[in-house]
């Protein structure tokens, strides 16, 4: 995501129609994402189950992330300790 191009700062109108602006602009960008993707073969179908795997994905590796901090807390070390022993690049 690129940086916002004002700061609103409130609800005031001036505010929400910068707010607009960088919805439509976010809006825009992501439909050209979208037809980008379509182009290249892909179907909204795949790219839906695709976004779906992706939550699951990142579910999982939340829970498993939990697990490991409860198990560094008992063994008091930190979980960056624990990666080691369960074969886990700092990167997963």
């Amino acid at each position: 995501p690129s940086p916002k191009s004002c700061q609103p700062n409130g609800a005031s109108e001036e505010a929400l129609q910068c707010e607009i602006k960088e919805l439509k602009q976010k809006d825009l960008a992501l439909d050209q994402e979208i037809a980008q993707l379509l182009s290249e073969g892909y179907s909204l179908e795949e790219l839906d189950k695709h976004i779906s795997l992706l939550h699951e994905y990142n579910e999982i590796k939340d829970a498993g992330q939990m697990l490991l901090g409860k198990l560094a807390v008992i063994r008091g070390v930190t979980t960056k300790q624990l990666y080691p022993e369960y074969d886990l690049e700092l990167s997963d």
